[in-house]
């Protein structure tokens, strides 16, 4: 019988290490799976990299992290709060952690290739300037391209809506950006969701995430935001 449920959130991160690449998705703290980070704070493991949209907000689940030194460094396209000055600026200017500066279309088209196994593609984006340092460039058909690698993450946290057993999970509007493809593209996939259903209580055309992608699924329906 296939039953990806754990019965808390420290199960759901149990065995994550040191040093991994975590993806986390969400845009901001809309869709970010703020319990199962959290978690991962109170489990103690350090030298983290974050893959996300944003790095934090101000005050959050990820300044708790970046306050506890957990995390290394940040690959994301929105490093700062939209309130001023945060943690990770006190950190970054302190050269306490590292940040990986990258576009918004391609940190989800780098996840995306990540998961679908492709090795790299070519975006107009960055190109001309400092974020393109480094890597290969190609003209096409007049323009220049840069060459972006694939992103691949040793766990992908997530939010959705709801889900079943198997794992298949449905979310809530906004909420899914980068979740979906974040779950393509780790070896350990973890969801956390406001309800566990029965099986074929989903409307298999809404099922967004197939419980293929998914290994653990843990139901937290007091959710903080943030």
């Amino acid at each position: 019988m296939i039953d990806k449920r754990v019965s808390s959130l420290a199960d759901a991160v149990a065995g994550i290490k040191d040093d991994s690449v975590i993806l986390v998705g969400g845009f901001g703290s809309s869709g970010r799976p703020a319990d199962l980070m959290e978690a991962l704070l109170d489990l103690g493991v350090r030298g983290l990299t974050i893959v996300a949209n944003n790095a934090t907000v101000g005050d959050d689940i990820v300044s708790e992290l970046m306050r506890a030194g957990r995390i290394r460094k940040v690959m994301c396209s929105f490093p700062r709060g939209l309130k001023g000055r945060t943690i990770f600026d006190e950190l970054y200017g302190a050269g306490k952690i590292e940040l990986e500066l990258v576009p918004q279309g391609t940190l989800a088209e780098r996840i995306r290739a990540g998961a679908a196994g492709i090795g790299g593609f070519y975006t107009r984006t960055a190109a001309g300037t400092r974020l393109a340092e480094g890597k290969e460039t190609r003209v096409i058909d007049g323009e220049t391209y840069v060459l972006e690698a694939p992103i691949k993450g040793d766990v992908a946290l997530i939010k959705g809506l709801r889900g079943d057993r198997w794992g298949n999970l449905v979310y809530h509007r906004g909420a899914r950006i980068n979740n979906p493809v974040m779950a393509g593209a780790a070896r350990l996939v973890v969801a956390q969701v406001r309800q566990i259903v029965p099986l074929g209580t989903l409307d298999p055309e809404h099922i967004i995430t197939p419980g293929v992608f998914v290994d653990r699924l843990v139901e937290v329906p007091n959710e903080r935001k943030a």
